[in-house]
């Protein structure tokens, strides 16, 4: 299943799953399988051995990828957690807006 609505550094809020409500930076997206990673969002614990002489292992904490069903774009204008619709501009370019207050989120 392919999801174009959330792009690299837009902003999200989580809405389900242990980190609902939740906000933050979207990191990195993976159209391909439908995830995404958001900053400070779904922590997972690693144990990392050393790999080298001299390389320091332990217990690393990073983001995991989330499902992007899971998340919603907030707006920059209303601030509020919103669907995205599309829009063809007279250039003939297709821009996201807002579903409550048609900001252009694509500027």
């Amino acid at each position: 299943m392919k999801f174009n609505h959330i792009k690299k550094d837009d902003q999200v809020i989580v809405i389900s799953g242990n980190d609902k409500g939740k906000k933050g930076k979207v990191l990195t997206v993976d159209h391909e399988n439908g995830r995404v990673i958001v900053e400070g969002v779904n922590i997972a614990t690693k144990h990392r051995k050393p790999r080298r002489q001299g390389e320091q292992g332990g217990i690393i904490k990073q983001e995991a990828a989330l499902n992007m069903s899971n998340v919603m774009h907030i707006c920059k204008k209303c601030g509020k957690p919103t669907r995205i619709g599309y829009t063809v501009l007279k250039d003939g370019s297709k821009v996201r807006v807002c579903k409550k207050c048609n900001e252009n989120f694509d500027d």
